[in-house]
């Protein structure tokens, strides 16, 4: 097993270029930026598990460049992408790889454990192709988010009576909820909601949550 920390810029041999597949780069853009959402914040500490195809090509084909940079909330077309390894070490975010041998429910898959403080975030992504993701693990509850179809992510804080808050302000606006995953990092402490909708109509809802008391962030994606 390899396992390479980038903590100089010394340690970023040669020029990196966007690789040719969208499955190694635009997908694995997808992923890091999906998991800097959820986690809410830029995280200090990031070990990524690379499987099977990720774990061989992960450098050649720069999917390394492309988790970072959307974890550092960049687009898969964000022009920064190529340097985003020097821009993590310039703002002190730690990025371990770790490509592992064993097998994966898919080719393209990869595990983040990203951390803030006290704050730990678990998430497995695969790629599926032509830059489309599929998130099956968020702090091991498995799960099946495509980012398919339209998606809440929102990040509160863990008292009594969120949900409901939510769903009824989504429900007063006639939006209909697909399917929704919620888990937290402890009793109080801040947890996640993700909520897939029917349709992408949805007008101010993202302003109209975001001024719920207790909630951190709201992203949505279509």
């Amino acid at each position: 097993m390899e396992n390479l920390r980038y903590k100089s810029v010394f340690d970023i041999i040669g020029p990196v270029m966007i690789g040719p597949s969208s499955s190694h780069t635009a997908g694995a853009a997808r992923i890091g930026k999906i998991v800097r959402s959820i986690f809410g914040e830029q995280p200090d500490t990031v070990d990524i598990y690379l499987y099977e195809s990720f774990a061989k090509t992960y450098r050649g084909h720069g999917t390394d460049i492309a988790l970072v940079g959307g974890l550092l909330d960049m687009e898969p077309d964000d022009e920064r992408l190529a340097d985003s390894l020097k821009i993590a070490h310039e703002q002190n975010m730690e990025v371990l790889f770790v490509p592992l041998k064993e097998k994966a429910e898919h080719p393209n898959s990869v595990k983040l454990l990203v951390s803030k403080g006290d704050r730990k975030l678990s998430v497995t992504g695969i790629s599926i192709g032509g830059g489309n993701i599929q998130i099956s693990e968020l702090n091991g509850f498995k799960i099946s988010l495509t980012m398919g179809t339209p998606t809440f992510i929102i990040v509160h804080q863990d008292v009594p009576g969120m949900i409901a808050k939510v769903t009824n302000l989504l429900s007063e606006t006639n939006i209909n909820i697909g399917t929704m995953t919620v888990t937290r990092e402890s009793k109080g402490e801040k947890a996640i909601m993700i909520i897939e909708i029917d349709h992408a109509d949805i007008g101010d809802i993202t302003m109209k949550l975001v001024q719920i008391p207790h909630i951190f962030s709201v992203n949505y994606f279509d």
